[in-house]
């Protein structure tokens, strides 16, 4: 397993610099305690939701009955209308519902609903997770992912630490820019996603 791939294809999904608006919006008001808790939360999040698909997802498709190539395919299309909204300078497509927002308003741990899950390890990263792990062929391909999962949940620790600082030094523009760029990536692996998918549906393909 390429370690630098799995890397930045993950890194592209999560995209911690477009959740720092949101982080900003969501932590106003609050005392650097609970900030500080929120991030700690927030980072932790990241990583056990990447070691636990890694771990266990396969497992969990297999017992609803759904073959990797399918995983793929829809995980691609859900993947391509993220990288569709991210290249319009939105924040990767994945959105809270109102009950989140309301929740997420009212209680100072927000670090695991909506940050952690959905907005930086959404259904996309989940998907892409399981797909790689399912690829894996020796136990250091586990490690390899639950490593990625580690070293997002410190980039995803330090960006939220230099939030404010960011956010001033890029302002909206600049991470909207950043925000286009990781989409066009997530672009590239979702059409990745889907031909590797159809190619094992559809052996003639292959051909």
């Amino acid at each position: 397993m390429d370690a630098f791939k799995t890397f930045i294809a993950l890194l592209a999904l999560v995209n911690p610099l477009g959740m720092l608006p949101v982080f900003i919006s969501l932590t106003q008001g609050m005392s650097d305690k609970d900030r500080q808790r929120t991030i700690r939360t927030a980072a932790l999040t990241v990583a056990a939701v990447i070691a636990v698909c890694a771990l266990v997802g396969e497992y969990i498709i297999s017992f609803f009955g759904i073959s990797t190539a399918s995983l793929q395919v829809a995980g691609g299309l859900l993947i391509l209308l993220m990288s569709l909204s991210m290249l319009n300078g939105q924040m990767g497509g994945t959105k809270t519902t109102a009950e989140e927002q309301d929740e997420a308003e009212h209680k100072s741990a927000i670090g695991v609903v909506p940050l952690g899950i959905p907005l930086l390890t959404g259904p996309g990263a989940i998907s892409t997770v399981i797909v790689y792990a399912n690829k894996a062929q020796k136990p250091s391909d586990y490690l390899v992912l639950i490593g990625c999962g580690v070293a997002l949940a410190l980039l995803v620790w330090l960006a939220l630490q230099l939030a404010q600082p960011i956010n001033r030094i890029m302002g909206r523009s600049g991470i909207n820019i950043a925000t286009r760029i990781m989409g066009l990536l997530v672009a590239a692996i979702s059409v990745e996603f889907i031909v590797e998918g159809l190619k094992t549906m559809l052996p003639a393909l292959a051909g």
